[in-house]
């Protein structure tokens, strides 16, 4: 499903978090818009914030399955695909991201 929303991650390991656009979302994946490239194989602590607060917001646990270079600068730099490992809840949401 094409989307445009925006989400937070966190590399796995580090402490800082970052801003991405999610374009599209399936039941088991999503593609991420990001200002910088990440590596194969790299997970992601992700939490995508809808637009309507009708929709809660999703708290994942994502692998990168691929990552490459965008052709515009527009909403970010490079694509990542990601296929989502695990779903995280409402109470790890908060604590991951303050």
């Amino acid at each position: 499903m094409d989307v445009e929303c925006p989400a937070r991650f966190r590399i796995e390991g580090s402490d800082e978090t970052a801003g991405a656009i999610v374009k599209n979302l399936s039941g088991d994946g999503l593609l991420l818009w990001l200002d910088h490239e990440v590596e194969k194989g790299t997970r992601l602590s992700i939490v995508i914030v809808p637009g309507k607060n009708i929709t809660p917001p999703l708290s994942a646990v994502v692998e990168v399955v691929r990552c490459y270079s965008l052709e515009t600068e527009e909403e970010g730099n490079f694509a990542a695909a990601c296929i989502i490992r695990d779903k995280l809840e409402a109470e790890k949401l908060d604590k991951d991201f303050p």
